[in-house]
């Protein structure tokens, strides 16, 4: 893919020197394109194989998301913060929970669309999105009850993660728990999606779930509860 990156994806100043800064704007271009329906350009053995299929049929994602609310379900008046947040408002029942929805995405095309939306949805709970990356959080410490991180740790090596976690404690409230997936790379369709995933622009690290669960050990977080899809494994932990 291009390092040239159009002028619609993530950048920030502030982190000019920031060394994550080219990896987040290949991600932020890739689901900028997926959000402005735009078609991807992947070689002929790609779209043969079935994952693509699936994946451009739509079908592929209600197998592979990650229901954070099985393991972690927001509750009435929590202030939770959603990282990578998607259009997550819109499609998850975020006004049956009656939760405080803060978000912050890397595509400028889904935080603003959450923005122009969200507030039509319901003013009351819908709190905003801002813009930037995971490891630099732009909100205050102990802020939040829940915070929200799927979809996209596996586009990130584990170095990245451990940013994460430093910038996660620092706003969960005291007690606070965080929910995130990681991929795990002993499912049978691990591989597959690693492959369509570089191909569709995002490279996608296959680590182990031993060296996961070493990483959230050293970030200083303990796991309450677990949950493995056909994908990805989701995480509950407090620290």
């Amino acid at each position: 893919m291009s390092k040239n990156l159009p002028s619609n994806s993530y950048k920030r100043n502030s982190y000019s020197s920031d060394k994550w800064q080219e990896r987040i704007g290949q991600i932020a271009y890739r689901f900028n394109h997926q959000y402005q329906n735009q078609k991807f350009a992947v070689p002929d053995e790609v779209e043969a194989m079935p994952i693509f299929r699936e994946w451009i049929n739509g079908r592929l994602s209600e197998r592979i998301v990650s229901p954070f609310w099985q393991i972690a379900q927001p509750q009435k008046n929590e202030h939770c913060l959603d990282i990578g947040c998607g259009v997550s408002f819109l499609i998850y029942p975020w006004r049956d929970w009656q939760a405080f929805f803060y978000g912050q995405e890397i595509s400028n095309i889904a935080k603003d669309t959450l923005n122009s939306r969200g507030s039509q949805l319901n003013s009351k709970l819908f709190k905003g999105v801002e813009l930037g990356p995971s490891h630099h959080l732009n909100y205050d410490e102990s802020q939040f009850d829940l915070v929200i991180a799927t979809g996209f740790s596996c586009y990130f090596p584990l170095e990245y993660w451990q940013a994460v976690l430093v910038e996660v404690k620092r706003v969960l409230k005291p007690g606070g728990h965080f929910v995130f997936d990681i991929l795990n790379s002993e499912q049978p369709l691990a591989e597959d999606w690693a492959v369509l995933e570089t191909y569709l622009g995002a490279e996608v690290f296959l680590e182990t779930v031993a060296e996961w669960e070493k990483t959230i050990k050293v970030g200083g977080a303990k796991i309450v509860k677990r949950q493995l899809g056909e994908l990805f494994e989701l995480y509950k932990v407090r620290f």
